[in-house]
């Protein structure tokens, strides 16, 4: 496995859509190993293609506590969320891609997503709290979205200035 180079905003890869996945290989599956190692070493809970310059639907994510070394990562290629709860939470989150910068963002309690596994199969899964607020930031990475968009513009404005300014 190869630990990757995680990019950081402003690199415009990050406001990018990314393209579907035609079919799990065996380059997708290395992919998903490479990305699980990166994520775990950065330290983080998901990352998404997009996070290491490919414009791919793929995302990793882990929200278990790694209690005695237990890991339970899920690699998901195509995901798609089929439903989201009208119940929310707010909830302070970070990003690899926006590092040293937390914020609240309020998301969807619960989803239900679809997507395709390291086997190639199609599953479909309901998720809640931590998990599903994960798999919908890392979603969003798919779609050009940074959790700083779903901020008001001045504090997103706030935080890009303070990121430039720690990056020169």
């Amino acid at each position: 496995m190869a630990l990757l180079p995680i990019l950081t905003i402003p690199d415009a890869r990050l406001k990018k859509k990314c393209a579907p996945i035609a079919n799990v290989d065996g380059r997708v599956v290395k992919l998903m190993d490479d990305m699980l190692e990166t994520m775990y070493k950065a330290p983080g809970i998901g990352l998404a293609a997009p996070q290491i310059g490919l414009l791919e639907r793929i995302i990793v994510v882990d929200v278990s506590e790694h209690k005695e070394g237990a890991k339970e990562p899920i690699a998901m290629a195509n995901p798609e969320l089929l439903w989201l709860s009208d119940e929310t939470c707010v909830h302070n989150e970070g990003c690899l891609s926006i590092p040293e910068v937390y914020a609240d963002v309020t998301r969807p309690k619960q989803i239900r997503v679809r997507y395709v596994d390291r086997a190639g199969s199609v599953q479909e899964r309901d998720c809640d709290d931590l998990l599903a607020r994960c798999i919908q930031h890392e979603v969003d990475h798919l779609n050009g979205v940074l959790f700083i968009d779903h901020l008001s513009s001045l504090k997103r404005n706030m935080i890009i200035r303070k990121v430039s300014k720690a990056s020169r």
